[in-house]
């Protein structure tokens, strides 16, 4: 299990994305962040934050509970969301965040649950470890590292705020 990421590289990587994030859309009157729970979120929350201090713009984020639009899970009877949009997305500029993109599958669930709570004027995908292998016609716009991987291993993403330190990890299964 060798670090593919540590704690300075991921912090550098969504300092970035916040930074493109904003030259991209400097017009936008709002622009709307929605992590994808549970590592999403908190990377929404940072790129929030980065967006704040370096240039005083307050982002809306938002956490999306993509469980219930999976097409390869069963829910549990009286399984409750935990979404958290307290607000309309209608014609807003939304990206999507989460920590890994693989397949394609979470970010197409995360779009129909996205639309859900308006249907906004675009929608941008930002990601901290782009994988490979897409079973889904979906790209990232926003990338942190782009880490080629074996479909037999497993990139596991680590936040402080969920795992108590920052790192990024590439586990080999049998």
């Amino acid at each position: 299990m060798e670090a593919q990421m540590t704690e300075q590289e991921i912090r550098e990587a969504v300092n970035a994305i916040a930074e493109k994030i904003v030259e991209d859309h400097k017009t936008a009157k709002k622009i709307i962040l929605v992590g994808i729970i549970t590592r999403g979120v908190e990377l929404a929350g940072r790129m929030a934050e980065t967006i704040q201090k370096k240039h005083g713009k307050s982002t809306l984020v938002g956490a999306l509970d993509i469980k219930p639009y999976r097409d390869d899970l069963k829910l549990p009877e009286g399984y409750k969301s935990k979404t958290r949009m307290p607000f309309d997305v209608t014609m807003k500029k939304v990206i999507l965040v989460d920590d890994v993109l693989y397949t394609g599958r979470s970010v197409r669930a995360a779009m129909d649950a996205l639309i859900e709570y308006g249907r906004p004027s675009e929608i941008h995908l930002a990601v901290l470890v782009d994988r490979g292998h897409r079973e889904f016609p979906i790209h990232a716009d926003y990338v942190g590292k782009k880490i080629p991987t074996a479909s037999t291993e497993k990139v596991k993403v680590r936040l402080k705020e969920t795992d108590g330190k920052d790192e990024v990890v590439i586990i080999r299964q049998e």
